[in-house]
């Protein structure tokens, strides 16, 4: 946390805001029932900061949506809780309160200067370049935040900041002449590619089932979604001059152009008209869906839904896993212009394969698994005599000049290569090419490089970030009121 925010020092506020509208507008991930002690507004307290359940949930929610991001919608409470996203947005929340411990104890204090002029810089509360108070007050008011509440929350991360400039990891000048000296160290290698690609294989089918047996619980039939819905269409109304300019007047901040300036009233006249026409729809989808959970509507399709065969998008398919018998029907969920509105009417349950229905599916991953095996053999085999080319010195650097290999086979192989004790020996460099080397000569350059600052304050900013909260954990007494971790 520490060691992205010295980084990030410009951006951080800008991000923490986004964070928390992001939240708001996405709305509130839940992750079951809370139980706290006598202290029912807080999670935590660390040294005199409390960590508040509001915090909490937008911690817990933030790191949701990442993980949702980089899992592209595949992403549920089930994953959540195997990757431990409650402990996450715990520990995230008590490192930034040691933090702001120490800052206290410094005395250190963010002036309402200070905070006005933060404020007033970002983009997202300014019309034509300038701080708009109405904006501001009506795009927290739009996401349900307070003023003081958000003011509080610069304030706090403000603190934070000057709290981390005081903590310098400026290198010295024998600290960059050691990196200097790692990139000049250079090597005249002999080298030479082996390749799965030339490795002939024939199945063993005896083989084949026995690599079947050690994975078999990798290899399972889909479960089966068998679903009843109705289609909510959209709705495309007209409406009069009035009614759209007097929700344009209520609602002009959502009207924005490219450039974040709030369009007049005749340029966003088209997206005023299709928010009211989404508005219609998911109200007449949410009429639906009362009157189908209450048995007064028929559904019009039915479909069996796996992974594989899903229709629908991932965000539909990973709420219609979410089902179960007791709980059987869906609230509409939004698929382009259209809503649809499902009730779950049984689980095909998904089971081991047998081998048969198994064999084609495991049969690359068994010869792929056999080449490897065949390949580090070989490489084992030929390290200490081979007929290979010979590069002119290279350094850690130098992968470019190594052009008969591939960009990506070059930078794993030189990277690796720098890493060895042995003067020859193989590199594995991806899952289907080793590459021998043999260490002809060395010698050390002398030339300077200007990433090596770089480097040393991110080492230093890493080490100082551990050592620095292992020694204020031990300063701050922590207590974790959440008791579902």
């Amino acid at each position: 946390m520490i060691t992205w925010m010295q980084r990030h020092k410009k951006w951080l506020i800008i991000t923490i805001w986004i964070s928390t509208i992001a939240f708001i507008g996405a709305g509130f991930v839940g992750w079951g029932a809370y139980s706290y002690g006598d202290k029912a507004s807080s999670v935590a307290k660390v040294g005199s900061v409390n960590i508040t359940t509001g915090e909490f949930q937008k911690a817990y929610s933030n790191l949701y949506a990442q993980y949702s991001q980089v899992f592209q919608g595949q992403f549920d409470k089930e994953k959540a809780k195997a990757l431990g996203l409650e402990k996450q947005a715990i520990r995230q929340l008590v490192n930034k309160a040691l933090i702001e411990n120490m800052a206290k104890e410094y005395d250190l204090a963010v002036s309402d200067e200070e905070l006005f002029k933060e404020i007033t810089s970002l983009p997202y509360f300014q019309t034509n370049g300038k701080f708009d108070k109405k904006v501001y007050k009506e795009l927290l008011a739009k996401n349900n935040i307070i003023p003081k509440e958000f003011e509080n929350q610069i304030r706090k991360d403000l603190l934070i900041q000057k709290m981390l400039k005081l903590l310098p990891t400026n290198p010295v000048k024998n600290e960059i002449n050691i990196i200097d000296t790692l990139y000049n160290i250079a090597d005249k290698v002999k080298y030479k590619k082996l390749s799965s690609n030339n490795i002939k294989l024939s199945v063993n089918e005896k083989e084949l089932k026995k690599f079947w047996e050690a994975r078999k619980d990798d290899y399972k039939t889909e479960a089966v979604y068998i679903i009843e819905y109705i289609i909510q269409d959209k709705v495309s109304k007209k409406y009069d001059e009035n009614k759209l300019k007097e929700y344009y007047s209520e609602n002009k901040t959502h009207f924005r152009g490219n450039d974040g300036k709030i369009l007049s009233f005749e340029k966003a006249k088209e997206k005023v008209i299709a928010e009211l026409d989404e508005k219609e729809t998911k109200k007449q989808a949410l009429k639906k869906y009362i009157k189908f959970k209450k048995g007064e509507l028929k559904a019009t399709n039915k479909e069996n839904v796996t992974f594989s065969t899903n229709k629908h998008t991932s965000q539909t398919f990973d709420k219609i896993k979410s089902l179960s018998p007791s709980a059987p029907y869906l609230k509409p969920v939004k698929e382009g212009d259209r809503y649809i509105i499902i009730k779950l009417v049984s689980i095909i349950p998904s089971k081991t394969k047998t081998f048969a229905q198994a064999r084609e599916e495991v049969l690359p991953s068994y010869m792929s698994s056999m080449k490897k095996e065949k390949l580090k053999e070989l490489a084992k085999k030929s390290y200490k005599n081979f007929k290979g080319k010979t590069s002119d010195f290279i350094t850690i650097k130098d992968y470019d000049k190594l052009t008969d290999l591939g960009k990506d086979e070059a930078k794993a192989f030189v990277s690796e290569l720098f890493k060895q004790n042995s003067r020859n020996g193989y590199i594995v460099v991806d899952d289907e090419n080793v590459i021998l080397y043999n260490i002809v000569e060395q010698k050390l350059l002398h030339k300077t490089h200007t990433e090596s600052k770089k480097i040393i304050t991110g080492i230093k900013a890493k080490s100082f970030e551990d050592n620095l909260l292992k020694y204020l954990q031990d300063r701050y007494k922590i207590e974790i009121y959440y008791k579902g971790l």
